[in-house]
């Protein structure tokens, strides 16, 4: 989500706050009752949510799903999933690195025989994009014990950046923070999504979990700084594809890498997190 400076009147600063709000409306909802209803309705929507990222990231770079090298992207992020959902963590890590390795070989296979499209570098590089996220999404939930109050602590955060980020850009503006990568986020905005993720993490986990308020505002920060690396990190990848948006999937905010850009980046560091702590720990205690 990006954060426009405060410029012009107060119509074309917020002209674009409806759509996004009908969308989170639709969107927040689902996500947290697949959470709490448990790991198989939430693995469904991670399974979803990864074609889709799949489906965008092959387009983005001028192929189909429907054919290699463009094929190969899912098919080996899909696997990968498979096996994190049977509890083969390691093995699901060394599918996505073999997925990797064969979708950069046969997109530079093809692309040497004349195939349109970008590298074959950009094409694989997908693969480890969409499924680190998807794999960690998964292990988080699967704990039987900590999973649900894990991935809600980090999705509440994620948005709490997003939404700080966006509210407080639009309203105070300021200096850029990395205009050669996107002109429209400002120091502002990175402050005030830090400051929201803060906020919401410590009261979530108060709600959540009680107790450890300073480690809960430790972790927060930490995923919040994250969120917004990954939304930087995404505004990279279409000003190099030269993109507004990865597509017009979701009113007011693009397409679905647009949307989850700052859980992609958050998610692996939560996952190692909870792997440091052991099974049943929530990420703050």
């Amino acid at each position: 989500m990006s954060q426009a400076a405060a410029s012009g009147g107060t119509p074309k600063r917020w002209r674009d706050l409806r759509k996004r709000f009908l969308s989170a409306v639709v969107l927040g909802p689902t996500a947290l009752a697949c959470i709490w209803l448990g790991a198989e309705p939430w693995t469904f929507l991670i399974a979803v949510a990864v074609a889709v990222l799949a489906w965008e990231w092959v387009h983005l770079c001028g192929l189909r799903t429907r054919v290699l090298p463009g094929m190969a992207v899912p098919v080996a992020v899909l696997a990968a999933g498979i096996l994190a959902v049977e509890e083969h963590v390691r093995a699901s890590l060394v599918a996505l690195l073999i997925g990797w390795a064969l979708t950069w070989w046969t997109a530079a296979r093809m692309r040497g025989a004349g195939q349109p499209g970008q590298s074959a570098g950009w094409l694989a590089a997908g693969v480890l994009y969409i499924g680190l996220a998807g794999i960690a999404l998964i292990e988080l939930r699967h704990d039987n014990y900590a999973g649900r109050v894990n991935v809600i602590f980090l999705f509440l955060v994620v948005w709490a950046s997003d939404i700080g980020a966006y509210m407080a850009g639009r309203a105070f503006g300021g200096p850029k923070l990395a205009p050669a990568v996107s002109p429209n986020k400002t120091w502002s905005g990175a402050a005030g999504g830090l400051a929201s993720a803060i906020l919401v993490g410590v009261a979530a986990a108060a709600a959540l979990y009680p107790g450890g308020a300073s480690r809960a505002a430790a972790v927060a920060a930490m995923l919040g700084v994250m969120a917004q690396a990954g939304d930087l990190l995404e505004s990279w990848i279409k000003r190099r594809f030269d993109v507004k948006d990865t597509s017009s999937l979701i009113p007011g905010h693009g397409g679905l890498l647009d949307r989850l850009d700052g859980v992609m980046a958050a998610a692996p560091v939560a996952a190692l997190l909870a792997f440091a702590l052991g099974q049943g720990q929530p990420l703050w205690r």
